[in-house]
């Protein structure tokens, strides 16, 4: 590509701006949603790590508001904790495309769909480490955002009798 060509096109990730909350609104097309499991581990997220990644939006200019593409539940993370909204004094990171409605809707599908799924091998593997760090039961499961059951059918499913030491177990059934 000629640096011409190159200087023409970036992407909008490299023209992050911080946007005045009220000036965001969500998007009347996004079909994902998220369970409350995974909304407190993405509190969780943004209230250790910061918002690590923008929202994306579309800037409507007749009405001075940035509509939302992708990002909703990080947005929401900030409507529904004030801490959050403090700490960010009322801003959030946002890069703005300029695409017509079809393209946006497009985007929303692509970016939610592009997330994924874990592996249960390498969550088991994840698990398994973090128990051979000294992380307790308690800390993974507030850290990673599992219940209990979850991370039990981990732990039982890599058959690795160390990361049960020091539990107590209740027999099942007397002889």
């Amino acid at each position: 590509m000629k640096t011409k060509e190159k200087d023409n096109f970036k992407s909008p990730v490299y023209n992050v701006i911080s946007v005045p909350f009220e000036k965001i609104r969500s998007n009347t097309y996004n079909p994902n949603h998220i369970a409350t499991p995974e909304m407190e581990l993405l509190y969780q997220s943004i209230l250790n790590d910061g918002y690590t990644m923008p929202i994306v939006c579309y800037y409507i200019s007749d009405e001075d508001i940035y509509e939302i593409v992708d990002g909703f539940h990080r947005y929401i993370t900030m409507r529904e904790h004030r801490d959050i909204y403090e700490r960010e004094n009322g801003f959030l990171p946002v890069v703005v495309i300029n695409k017509d409605i079809s393209h946006r809707m497009a985007s929303t599908i692509r970016h939610n769909r592009a997330r994924g799924s874990h592996s249960v091998e390498l969550m088991q593997n994840i698990v398994a480490e973090l128990v051979e760090c000294g992380k307790s039961d308690e800390w993974i499961m507030r850290n990673i955002g599992m219940d209990p059951d979850e991370l039990l059918r981990l732990k039982q499913v890599t058959g690795l009798a160390s990361l049960f030491a020091g539990k107590d177990f209740s027999k099942s059934w007397n002889a």
